[in-house]
């Protein structure tokens, strides 16, 4: 599916989204649905949340709020592809990611979320005739109510261009058969984890330290061929940190503000911190390889009320 910008003006009419515009190898994992413009730099994107999912489980009454991390990132190839003349090939680089949700809209009905998205895209910039930047506000809509509000900002970079900064990097294959061995799972529960193979952290000898599991054989965090570790892989990472400085107390994730500094490369330990913050709730997860800091997030936690849980895995 083609749409070129000049045709895809302001319609009614909704158009169906692909794969490709995902950047999902699996059909099965893509939340987005249709898509129109709304505006010169506005659009509505619809999506749906799966009743249950292997990855993405239920837990405390609520769907996975990084469901809604995913949601929001799928948009971004989306828009650069569908409505910024970005070509297929060039590369998408997050520079940085927050959102706030409400966990009450989040609830787990037992079945699918249909979700309304309201994109507004500024400060876009240009090289030639396609995109080079664009920062993005995403307010989300469950039934007509009000269920988050995510701010993200990323460069788009031409493949010629990212192949040269990258070097011998920019091989997705060889730096995959570079990844370092998998070291054994922290735990579980902490983790807020009912699998082992989906937990992202493995164990240190210091508390609140962890070095990042980069299992290249994960079907959703790797669902194609990367030449690093994945932001969603980052964030997963964040999330269960946080949860674990406060367990056993059930506390759910409603809100994360991450910053993309450097490429976390997957031929060296990532080691990651969580600090708890002064404000309650509150919790700083750093990522840091060789000596550097690559990536960090903020990520808010609140105790929710339990209601019935919603969990189970999907067949892969």
């Amino acid at each position: 599916m083609t749409i070129d910008f000049a045709h895809h003006g302001l319609t009614n009419r909704f158009e169906t989204v692909s794969a490709d515009y995902t950047h999902k190898t699996n059909q099965d994992e893509m939340l987005l649905r249709s898509w129109r413009r709304t505006g010169p730099d506005t659009f509505t994107v619809t999506a749906a949340w799966p009743a249950a999912h292997r990855f993405y489980v239920s837990r405390l009454g609520l769907y996975d709020p990084l469901l809604l991390s995913e949601t929001v990132r799928q948009t971004l190839p989306l828009l650069s592809h569908g409505a910024y003349q970005v070509p297929f090939g060039h590369q998408l680089l997050w520079k940085d990611f927050s959102w706030t949700l409400d966990p009450e809209a989040s609830r787990a009905d037992g079945g699918p979320a249909g979700l309304e998205l309201h994109i507004s895209c500024h400060e876009v910039t240009y090289r030639r005739d396609r995109a080079s930047a664009i920062s993005a506000t995403v307010e989300v809509e469950r039934g007509g109510h009000h269920l988050a509000t995510a701010h993200s900002r990323f460069t788009i970079q031409d493949r010629t261009v990212y192949n040269r900064l990258r070097g011998t990097y920019a091989d997705a294959a060889a730096a995959t058969a570079r990844a370092v061995p998998l070291p054994p799972p922290a735990g579980l529960t902490p983790f807020g984890r009912d699998r082992f193979e989906d937990v992202v952290l493995a164990a240190t000898d210091r508390p609140d330290h962890w070095q990042l599991r980069v299992d290249t054989t994960h079907p959703v965090l790797f669902d194609h061929l990367v030449d690093h570790a994945p932001g969603m892989l980052l964030l997963e990472a964040a999330r269960q940190a946080a949860l674990a400085t406060a367990h056993p107390r059930p506390m759910a994730v409603t809100g994360m503000d991450s910053d993309f500094v450097r490429y976390a490369e997957m031929d060296a330990p990532c080691l990651l911190q969580a600090e708890r913050l002064a404000e309650p709730g509150r919790v700083r997860v750093s990522a840091r390889q060789h000596d550097r800091e690559i990536f960090s997030s903020v990520v808010t936690l609140a105790a929710v009320a339990a209601a019935t849980t919603t969990t189970g895995n999907l067949t892969a």
